[in-house]
C-alpha cells in the first residue's frame, strides 16, 4: 500500500471553530486550529423549495461532526459534487487535484477502472469537511475500508434499491426480511435510511475478511431474501430485468464502491439525511422525509449514535455462514 501523501494532525474541537464573515468577494471564512477555509457564495440556494443554502450545509456538518467523523476517518472519499445545488445531477470526481489546501490529507491509490493513480482525499477533520462542503459535496461517500486495511471492509452492506414503481412500505418489508434472516442466524445487523428512496442494512465485520468473501456471503443473503419476496424483489443488476422490483444489491461489497455514509446529507428534496434507525422504528409508515437537515441534531442528542456497533469488533463470518446455511 502506498503511503499518505499529505498529513494533518488537526483534531479540532467545536470550541476551536471560529466562524467569520469574510469580505464579500471571498465569502465566509472559517478558522480552525490555524487552518482557514473560505466558503464561497455561502448564501447560494441549494434547495430551491426549502431555501436551504450552502451555508446551511456547513452548519449542519458542524453540528453532527463528532457523530459522522468515525464513518469518514481514514477512508478514501469519492467526491459527489452538486455545486449548483439539487437542481442538477451533479457529478463524481475522485482526485484531490492541485487546488486542495496543502494541509488536506490525501492517499494515492491505483484505480483499475480508471487505469491510473488517483489522489483520494481523506476527511479526518473539520477543515477538510468544510473544504469538501465548499466544493459542493452535500453528500459524503467514503470507502467501506480504511487506509490500514483497504482490502478488508469494516462492514458488509445490503443495499435495498427500489424502482420508481415501489413504495417505501415495500422497502421496509425487504429490510425486515433481511433483518429476520440475520437474526435467525445470530448475526448482528443495523439499519439506516439511504436518505433517498432505499434503505441499507449493515453487518459489522471488524476488518477481518476480504471483500471477495464478504460479497459471497452478501450474495447468499440477497438470494435468500429474494426467495422470501419473489414478487417484489430481484437480484438482477440489469435495469431491464428488474421489471419494477426492488433490487437487493450485494455488489456494493467491493473495494472502492461507496454509499452515502451515516448522517450524510443527500441532494434530495427536503434535505434528507441517511439516518441510522432502531429496528423497532422500521415499520409501516416510516418515511425518509422524517429525517432532515433540521431534525437530525435533536435526534442525535436524544438517541446518540445508533450506528456505533457497525464499527465494532464484528461477527465471525465463517460461523455466520454456517448458521445461515
Amino acid at each position: 500500500m502506498s503511503t499518505v501523501a499529505k498529513k494533518t494532525s488537526v483534531r479540532a474541537k467545536a470550541s476551536n471553530t471560529k466562524f467569520e464573515r469574510a469580505k464579500a468577494s471571498k465569502g465566509r471564512e472559517i478558522s480552525i486550529g490555524g487552518k482557514k477555509v473560505i466558503i464561497s457564495n455561502p448564501d447560494k440556494i441549494y434547495w430551491p423549495h426549502e431555501k436551504y443554502t450552502k451555508n446551511d450545509v456547513v452548519e449542519y456538518y458542524n453540528g453532527v461532526f463528532k457523530y459522522i467523523l468515525p464513518y469518514l476517518k481514514d477512508r478514501p472519499e469519492s467526491l459527489r459534487r452538486n455545486p449548483n445545488g439539487i437542481s442538477d445531477q451533479g457529478f463524481f470526481h475522485k482526485d484531490a487535484g492541485e487546488n486542495a489546501p496543502e494541509w488536506v490529507t490525501t492517499q494515492k491509490l491505483f484505480s483499475e477502472s480508471a487505469n491510473k493513480d488517483i489522489d483520494y482525499i481523506i476527511c479526518n477533520d473539520k477543515p477538510t469537511l468544510f473544504y469538501l462542503n465548499n466544493l459542493g459535496c452535500i453528500e459524503l461517500n467514503p470507502w467501506n475500508s480504511r487506509l490500514k486495511s483497504l482490502d478488508f471492509p469494516d462492514y458488509m452492506v445490503m443495499d435495498i434499491d427500489p424502482s420508481s414503481k415501489n413504495t417505501f412500505d415495500q422497502v421496509i418489508e425487504v429490510a425486515n426480511v433481511i433483518h429476520e434472516l440475520f437474526e435467525s442466524a445470530g448475526i448482528s445487523n443495523y439499519c439506516k435510511t439511504s436518505g433517498a428512496t432505499g434503505m441499507h442494512v449493515y453487518v459489522p465485520l471488524g476488518a477481518k475478511y476480504d471483500y471477495a468473501d464478504v460479497r459471497k456471503f452478501a450474495e447468499q443473503v440477497a438470494l435468500a431474501a429474494n426467495h422470501h419476496l419473489p414478487d417484489t424483489t430481484t437480484v438482477e443488476r440489469s435495469l431491464d430485468k428488474r421489471k419494477g422490483r426492488i433490487y437487493i444489491d450485494y455488489l456494493q461489497n467491493k473495494k472502492g464502491q461507496t454509499l452515502a455514509c451515516a448522517y450524510s446529507l443527500r441532494p434530495k428534496e427536503g434535505a434528507t439525511v441517511s439516518t441510522p434507525l432502531e429496528w423497532k422504528e422500521v415499520k409501516k409508515g416510516l418515511h425518509p422525509s422524517q429525517f432532515t437537515i433540521k431534525t437530525m441534531v435533536s435526534r442525535l442528542t436524544k438517541k446518540g449514535d445508533l450506528f456505533k456497533p457497525v464499527l465494532g469488533k464484528g461477527i465471525n463470518l465463517k460461523s455466520a455462514i454456517s448458521k445461515f446455511e
